[in-house]
């Protein structure tokens, strides 16, 4: 009866927040045990780590809801031997999960102090295997491409389709939200050839993807 008060609240957040809801992928669960959330939060606000929302980082940005990070990345669908690419690194807490997974994470972040804060928290918890980059988002990591999958994880108002076809290994997978400023839909697009095919998972809320295949920052660029 009262087990569930011996639960740590990372657990708890696991058990009622992720599984209750339906994704019990056990690399996923796995994945996220390994990740202390609460380093990802700016000081002072660590109170809010396992609180089922999105939360503000700073700078305009949020770290997702624990329940979308472990949507977003079960329908990845990552395998440890693949190399993937993040689109906003914002707190570091998703790229950290994707660390645990893959072989090789890149990550590229346009708000310079998140991407310094990111690091350090990266660093401080070991995810070696993450290679950071300061810039626009929507133009990839060509260097480094393809990859083998790609999470983008602010909404665009529609498929990117130049970086996905440029920066996609035929057969990838993209997660990503697009749609319109105040909804987006979450969607799961996989390469096959110079088509991509798209599909549904749920109606969503992220901040906005700001870069050439984004929107436009406010005020212009």
């Amino acid at each position: 009866m009262n087990k569930t008060k011996e639960l740590t609240p990372l657990e708890w957040m696991i058990r009622t927040q992720v599984i209750d809801r339906g994704v019990d992928d056990a690399h996923v669960l796995e994945a996220m045990r390994r990740i202390p959330r609460d380093k990802f939060f700016p000081r002072g606000s660590s109170d809010l780590a396992y609180a089922d929302q999105a939360s503000s980082i700073g700078h305009g940005q949020t770290i997702s809801q624990p329940y979308m990070v472990a949507l977003m990345t079960h329908h990845l669908d990552l395998r440890p031997s693949q190399k993937v690419l993040e689109i906003g690194t914002g707190s570091g807490y998703q790229t950290a999960i994707l660390s645990r997974l893959a072989d090789q994470v890149y990550s590229v972040e346009r708000v310079k102090p998140l991407l310094d804060a990111a690091f350090e928290r990266l660093m401080e918890i070991g995810c070696r295997n993450v290679h950071l980059k300061f810039g626009d988002g929507t133009l990839g990591w060509p260097e480094q491409a393809p990859f083998d999958r790609i999470l983008i994880t602010a909404g665009a108002p529609e498929l990117p389709r130049k970086l996905l076809l440029s920066q996609l290994k035929e057969g990838g997978k993209a997660v990503l939200p697009i749609g319109k400023k105040d909804e987006q839909m979450l969607v799961v697009v996989t390469r096959v050839g110079d088509e991509l095919v798209s599909a549904d998972v749920c109606a969503c809320r992220f901040v906005k993807l700001i870069g050439e295949e984004g929107w436009e920052a406010e005020g212009g660029k």
